[in-house]
């Protein structure tokens, strides 16, 4: 696996002198058909014109960076794009960006799996503290195995139902 660490290094100034953040860099899949999955945003959002930039400035980067090359040998696919709505949260600087939305949040704790969903109150270098129905609770990030913010459309229809047609053409 490709240490993204490197990656990331190598790749910040050159998205920064674009305008735009690194978000995240991730790499998956086995070494044949390995993904370089760069993130990057912006206040205001990302365009295709900024994530097409940024593809172009960053892939000579990777191919020409001894220090690139030396954590991440062979083939690889980049991929450059923004967070989107629902965005993956994975360090303390994502979840300290979402206070204040809502998440999921999946923990492993005791050997039980669970996902929940609650407002994401407060985050620190140690951990998280999430607002779920049943009440606020501390979640330390060993425990917190995958996250993401939840795109909500919208305020739900009054009385929870859907007008009939009957209704809707008065």
């Amino acid at each position: 696996m490709a240490d993204v660490d490197a990656i990331a290094a190598a790749v910040e100034p050159v998205v920064a002198a674009l305008g735009l953040e690194l978000y995240d860099v991730e790499s998956t899949g086995p070494t044949r058909a390995r993904i370089l999955r760069v993130t990057v945003e912006r206040r205001g959002g990302v365009d295709l014109d900024a994530v097409a930039a940024a593809s172009q400035a960053i892939s000579p980067v990777l191919d020409g960076d001894p220090a690139v090359q030396s954590v991440c040998p062979g083939p690889y696919t980049l991929e450059v794009t923004s967070p989107g709505l629902e965005r993956r949260l994975r360090t303390p600087a994502h979840f300290r960006g979402a206070v204040g939305q809502t998440v999921s949040v999946k923990t492993q704790t005791d050997g039980a799996a669970a996902r929940r969903r609650g407002v994401l109150v407060a985050a620190d270098d140690a951990g998280i503290d999430v607002a779920f129905e049943t009440g606020e609770e501390r979640l330390p990030y060993g425990a917190v195995t995958q996250a993401r913010t939840v795109f909500e459309w919208g305020a739900p229809p009054k009385g929870g139902r859907r007008p009939t047609r009957e209704v809707a053409r008065r």
